[in-house]
């Protein structure tokens, strides 16, 4: 018979509610912090990343490209940028977020002897139209010049050369990279007293270094939360496989993403440790691995030094892989183990490794009990594929006469239509293609959500989700309670249906 046969059933998240704690005066909505460690540290140390929102977006075609990630950045959390496509894809979306015009940006730039029409090419591919021009054609030239897309007529200077239609250097407002210091404010002031939208800043040899764009930076000022690197760029993360890891991750990590994630629903073999060790040979970049669901899966992954672990197999609403081959868990069983084992690592090691609720989570109060069963962060597919940003298109529903976003899981039938991808050694779908409703701009739908963990972790009497892992208290949520925890017993209309009672 088996090794063990554990009688009492894994629970689903929804299958817990956290029992109310003591709030104190002065515990507003101000007060809680969502923040929370993404990479491993030892005791005393400050982690390399720690997320100011600790929400992130899924690896997966239908969920995360350079618009997502780009908006979960603005909005504190960070998004991962899938792997199931080409080498060379999945490196220009990384390229794309951290090339994003936010704060101090890296500008692609054209030589002189470029021509128009490939500049517009450029500009109609990624979307904007201020190029630099230097002279050799690369971001750290000397500076030459300034081309927009009100310098030239497309179909009239097609064929002429960049340094026929440029505006020269010496009539561009340039400004010093000592005289801002990397400050944004600094750099607002400058833009005030200016008639520009734009700074250009160069350095004490006319070599260009970074544009600030006025619009970037009232969109900085707008979100306090925003996760940048060292150099004010936006965050973000990249999945690698087990299968082509030696080319992919080389060519990833030239355009710098912020941590990788291995992508791969079963985390305990041999393969994660192979990709694991060879990242952790090559590059100075944290690691996340995964998914395991039990107590050896989390140790195999410490041991191999990852720096975070996410946990889940089975729970996302689009994944079928315990249904088609009866291996998985309950996500809160799942979280609950693992971050029992993630405890005891740490006082035998001083050392923490996050752990990353990664499916199973799709609303507000997920997020909240994932958080008290010991998870530092949550990673989200259902939940963002809804977004304006999400990489999936709108489609007619096909049962109803209204507007959708499609959302397909990594190991559907439709994700696996791309051969080089973790699923290529399955002969069956592992996940399904549905409808998701439209939730709209992300941060309207994300700050909606945040208000909702907040009062939960208020109501639980904790500030912070260090608190929640120290001072929550679960119970298990019976069938009955779930419904006893909804409207139950009465017919729910809207006010619409009620105008009499309107003052």
């Amino acid at each position: 018979m088996a090794r063990n046969v554990i009688e009492s059933p894994s629970r689903a998240l929804s299958e817990y509610v956290i029992l109310p704690g003591y709030t104190g005066k002065g515990t507003g909505p101000e007060t809680v912090s969502m923040s929370a460690p993404l990479v491993a540290y030892r005791e005393g140390e400050e982690p390399r990343i720690r997320l100011k929102r600790s929400l992130m977006s899924a690896a997966m075609q239908a969920v995360t490209g350079p618009a997502l990630a780009i908006a979960l950045a603005q909005q504190g959390g960070l998004g991962v940028i899938y792997c199931s496509q080409p080498i060379d894809a999945q490196a220009g979306m990384v390229r794309d977020v951290k090339r994003f015009k936010g704060g101090f940006v890296v500008p692609e730039v054209f030589s002189p002897e470029s021509r128009i029409y490939e500049v517009i090419e450029r500009r109609n591919r990624r979307g904007y139209s201020t190029f630099p021009v230097t002279e050799d054609g690369t971001p750290g030239g000397r500076l030459l010049g300034l081309v927009t897309k009100n310098d030239f007529d497309d179909e009239y200077h097609r064929e002429k050369t960049v340094r026929e239609r440029m505006i020269p250097a010496e009539g561009l407002y340039t400004v010093r990279e000592l005289e801002v210091g990397g400050d944004l404010r600094a750099a607002d002031r400058m833009l005030r007293e200016s008639h520009h939208g734009s700074l250009i800043v160069v350095d004490d040899e006319g070599r260009l270094r970074y544009m600030v764009f006025k619009k970037d930076i009232r969109q900085h000022m707008d979100n306090p939360h925003e996760m940048v690197d060292g150099k004010k760029r936006y965050m973000v993360g990249a999945a690698f496989n087990t299968r082509d890891f030696t080319e992919r991750v080389p060519e990833v990590m030239r355009e710098e993403p912020d941590v990788l994630f291995t992508d791969t629903s079963q985390g305990f073999t041999k393969y994660v440790a192979e990709a694991v060790r060879y990242v952790k040979d090559h590059y100075d970049v944290p690691v996340i691995g995964g998914n395991v669901v039990t107590k050896e899966g989390f140790e195999f992954l410490a041991g191999l030094g990852v720096d975070g672990v996410k946990v889940g197999m089975g729970p996302g609403s689009i994944c079928i892989t315990i249904e088609q081959t009866g291996v998985g868990r309950g996500q809160g069983t799942a979280i609950g183990e693992v971050c029992r084992a993630r405890d005891d690592f740490r006082s035998k090691n001083s050392r923490y490794v996050p752990v990353i609720a990664d499916g199973g989570v799709v609303v507000a109060k997920d997020i909240t009990v994932a958080y008290a069963l010991g998870a530092d962060a949550v990673m989200m597919g259902r939940y963002f594929v809804g977004c304006d940003e999400s990489n999936s298109p709108i489609v007619s529903s096909r049962r109803q006469r209204r507007s959708v976003k499609l959302y397909w899981g990594e190991g559907s039938e439709k994700a696996r239509a791309w051969r080089e991808g973790r699923y290529n050694q399955s002969d069956f779908p592992e996940g399904v293609v549905s409808e998701v409703d439209l939730a709209g701009p992300l941060k309207e739908h994300m700050m909606e959500t945040l208000y909702k963990v907040e009062g939960g972790m208020r109501k639980a009497g904790c500030m912070s989700i260090g608190e929640l892992h120290e001072k929550a208290v679960l119970q298990v949520h019976s069938m009955l309670s779930v419904r006893e925890a909804g409207a139950h017993d009465v017919a729910v209309v809207s006010d619409d249906d009620n105008p009499g009672d309107r003052k």
